[in-house]
Parts: structure tokens; C-alpha cells; sequence
């Protein structure tokens, strides 16, 4: 009887000691998450998105490693080749950091972020109808050419697309980079210098996607990453000024983000027939940036943030127009 009792003790200590060390494990990895939220929700975003990325890097849409091709939905391969790592990096490494450093707390301000559309009326109206502006006087301006009137098919098709593309690009990559990045961010520098950074990240993060079809890949010129990154920086800037003074709306931010990446692909070539890729790109960087140096000006260069961070949720913010 003793020798069985003595067994059986021998049998579980081991698995009791593992136990322990997988808590004490676990237990250091959350220490860890919660001393560098940031460093860990960048890492795991480019981590796990250029890991999902990789078929698609590899396959026929790419460097044609792989043989086989990702099939097209609606005329483009990126539903299936450049959506899931979208979802899969920001969104997901933003909830994961979220959850495991602040908890239940953390994911309900991160979830009223995200369903904060009660703004003032003002916000879009100015973000739907700035945005086309301001890229057709900026497609207008480079290419020398007048726009010509959009036909009622792409009238029809621009808020579908709209809506579309809010649930598609603006979803993916906004509650990461903006919702989850930019308010840790402004807390540790100041508001430029956490855009400049966050720009830069959210630029490259995309660089892969240049060896695709996604960006004119796999044999892209170097040029157009590097103008692809500088155009990311520039409307960065234009983003945390709207992400401050609308008190932090994710709704209002994915909107600003989406109606450029819409009407590029509505509109663009309707207004503009002999618009290039090329041309296209060119056109957001100038617009982009004219725009970056307008709100850096205005603000000098607080981008909305108030000097106070305790006025950062207070009175006199919310649905206000005025560059802060």
C-alpha cells in the first residue's frame, strides 16, 4: 500500500511541476504584454499578417514560386489573397494585446471606439465630400486634364462601394493601427512624432504586398514602395487630426481612410479615363501631403490633441470643425 501511494505521488509530481511552470510562463508572458503593449501589438501584426501574406507572395499573383493562382472575386484576387492578412495582423494583435493587458475595461473602450458614430453631422459631410474633392483638384492639377462628370452607374455604385470597402480595408486596418496604436502612442510623445511613427509602421506593413499584383509586383519599381511609404506618412498626419477632434471616432477615421481608396477605384478612371496607376499614386502623395502640412500648420502640429490629456475626452472637443 505504501509503495503504491509512494508511486502514485512520484507519478504527479511532474505533472503538478509542469503545471507551475506553464503558469509561471503564461503569468510572464502577460507581464511582458503588459510592459510593452505596443511593441508586441506592432510585432504581432506584421508577424502574423506576412505569414497569411506568404501564399499569396509565393503563388502566380506573385513571385510565381508556387504554381497556382488565387482566384478572382468580383474581378480582383485580393478578397482572398490580401484580405485575410489584413484581418488577421491589426485587428486581431489589437483585440489579443487589448484583452490580455487591460482585460474586460480595455476591450469596452476598444468596442465603444469603434461604434462611436455619434459625432457631429458636420464630420461627414466634410469627409465625404472633401475627399473626392481634394483628389480631383489634386488629379486635376498633375495631370494637367479637367475631370470630366461622373456617369450615374458610378454615382449608383459609390456608397455601395463605399460601405463595401469600410467593411473590407477600413475594418481590417483601422482598429489596429489608429484605434489601438494612436492613443498609446500620444500618451508616450508628442502627436507628431507618434504619427510619424505610426506612419512609417503602417507603410511598411505593406511592403510585401508590392512582390503582388496588389501593388504592380512582383518586378515593381523601387519607386513606388518608397512613394507608396511616403504617401502612408503624409495622410497619417491628416488621420490623427481627425481621430483627435472627432474624440476619437473609429467610424468617422475608417471613413476618411475608405473614401480614398474608393474613389480611386469607383470613380477615378470614370473622371479621369487615361488615369495610370501611376498617376493615381502621384495624385494621393500630393493631396496627401498638401493636406498633412495644412492640418501640421493649423494645429502646430498638436493635430488635435490638447495640451491638457485630461481635456483629451472633456468639453470643447466633440464635434467641433475648428483645427485645435
Amino acid at each position: 500500500m505504501h509503495d503504491q501511494a509512494a508511486a502514485t505521488v512520484e507519478t504527479q509530481l511532474p505533472a503538478t511541476s509542469r503545471e507551475d511552470r506553464e503558469t509561471r510562463r503564461f503569468s510572464g508572458l502577460r507581464a511582458s504584454f503588459r510592459r510593452s503593449p505596443l511593441i508586441w501589438f506592432f510585432s504581432l501584426a506584421y508577424l502574423l499578417s506576412w505569414l497569411a501574406w506568404t501564399p499569396y507572395v509565393l503563388s502566380e499573383n506573385g513571385l510565381g514560386v508556387l504554381h497556382f493562382a488565387f482566384p478572382a472575386i468580383g474581378g480582383t484576387t485580393q478578397l482572398l489573397g490580401v484580405l485575410p492578412g489584413a484581418y488577421l495582423g491589426p485587428i486581431a494583435s489589437a483585440l489579443l494585446v487589448t484583452g490580455v493587458t487591460e482585460g474586460r475595461h480595455g476591450l469596452r473602450v476598444w468596442r465603444g471606439r469603434m461604434t462611436k458614430f455619434r459625432v457631429s453631422w458636420r464630420w461627414y459631410v466634410v469627409v465625404l465630400l472633401s475627399v473626392p474633392a481634394a483628389l480631383i483638384i489634386g488629379t486635376a492639377a498633375l495631370n494637367g486634364r479637367s475631370p470630366l462628370l461622373p456617369s450615374v452607374t458610378v454615382l449608383a455604385a459609390y456608397l455601395p462601394g463605399l460601405l463595401l470597402q469600410m467593411v473590407t480595408t477600413g475594418l481590417a486596418e483601422e482598429p489596429g493601427w489608429r484605434e489601438f496604436a494612436m492613443p498609446r502612442m500620444q500618451r508616450k510623445y508628442h502627436p507628431a512624432k507618434a504619427t510619424l511613427i505610426v506612419g512609417v509602421l503602417w507603410g511598411v506593413w505593406h511592403m510585401p504586398l508590392f512582390l503582388t499584383e496588389w501593388g504592380g509586383g512582383p518586378h515593381v519599381d523601387p519607386t513606388s514602395p518608397l512613394e507608396f511609404l511616403g504617401t502612408a506618412i503624409a495622410f497619417s498626419f491628416v488621420m490623427t487630426w481627425v481621430f483627435n477632434r472627432s474624440r476619437e471616432s473609429m467610424p468617422l477615421v475608417m471613413l476618411l481612410h475608405t473614401s480614398v481608396n474608393n474613389f480611386f477605384s469607383v470613380a477615378g478612371t470614370d473622371m479621369f479615363p487615361r488615369l495610370s496607376m501611376e498617376d493615381t499614386t502621384h495624385a494621393f502623395l500630393l493631396t496627401a501631403t498638401a493636406a498633412a502640412l495644412i492640418v501640421l500648420i493649423a494645429t502646430r502640429g498638436r493635430l488635435g490633441r490638447p495640451k491638457n490629456p485630461a481635456a483629451e475626452h472633456g468639453a470643447g472637443v466633440g464635434g467641433e470643425l475648428v483645427a485645435g
